[in-house]
């Protein structure tokens, strides 16, 4: 890793002519399964930038799991940022929302007395607890790598139900910093926009790209499912209590 940055490319991502993060946006985008993708400092201000972009005009409000990290641990910022109501719902099956639990809590009438619900946001993993694919709209995915590690399923099939995904490249990947939002290029365009009107446009992004890349290359592997590398080994071993050698 200390290589990688050493040897990245130096160029202004304001003006997208750093390759080094321009490939490496492409790359996680294609995985994904979306158009594009949006590289930010923090998984926090991903998830930000997806929901300021989404919600484009109130009243609005944000439907989502009571424990969501985006409700707990972003120093409010929907209310912040987006303006956002919130709608906080507790899982039903105490493990993560289904599709039941958002048809019976989300507003969808033209009723002028309620606040609507313009954006459900899931977090997959939440509280340890891997969300099928079948029950997956904005995804917080700061742990959907280690999702797909499990074998729930690949990172395009995760993809693909969401009009919006978060990643992180910070957490068991262990990039020093950094996370991707990814979506339609009509949309990254509009989330630049306001990237740069926080401060979180960077010059030389290759430094931190650079050790995105081999966190994702060497932890999680090539491809929508990864490989047999440390991260889905390091899984395994938590099972199973056995060594395993990469």
């Amino acid at each position: 890793m200390l290589a990688a940055i050493v040897n990245t490319t130096l160029r202004d991502d304001v003006f997208k002519e750093d390759t080094t993060t321009t490939e490496f946006e492409s790359d996680i985008a294609s995985r994904c399964g979306q158009e594009a993708g949006l590289f930010t400092i923090t998984g926090t201000m991903a998830n930000q930038l997806g929901l300021r972009t989404l919600l484009t005009q109130p009243p609005h409000a944000i439907l989502a799991d009571a424990r969501a990290h985006i409700l707990t641990n972003e120093a409010g910022g929907p209310a912040f940022m987006s303006g956002a109501m919130i709608q906080a719902v507790t899982p039903s099956n105490g493990k993560y929302l289904t599709l039941e639990d958002i048809e019976a809590n989300a507003v969808l009438t033209n009723n002028i007395h309620k606040c609507p619900t313009r954006v459900v946001a899931l977090e997959n993993t939440i509280g340890g607890v891997v969300v099928p694919l079948a029950e997956i709209v904005h995804l917080d995915g700061a742990r959907l790598f280690e999702a797909v590690a499990t074998g729930a399923g690949s990172l395009k099939e995760y993809g693909q139900l969401v009009d919006t995904l978060a990643v992180d490249f910070s957490k068991d990947l262990g990039a020093p910093m950094g996370a991707m939002l990814l979506g339609s290029s009509a949309y990254i365009a509009q989330a630049s926009w306001t990237r740069k009107s926080i401060g979180g446009a960077m010059r030389q992004a290759g430094v931190l790209t650079a050790a995105a890349r081999v966190a994702v290359d060497e932890q999680f592997g090539e491809g929508e499912y990864g490989e047999a590398r440390k991260l889905r080994c390091t899984l395994r071993r938590t099972k199973s209590g056995l060594i395993c050698r990469t």
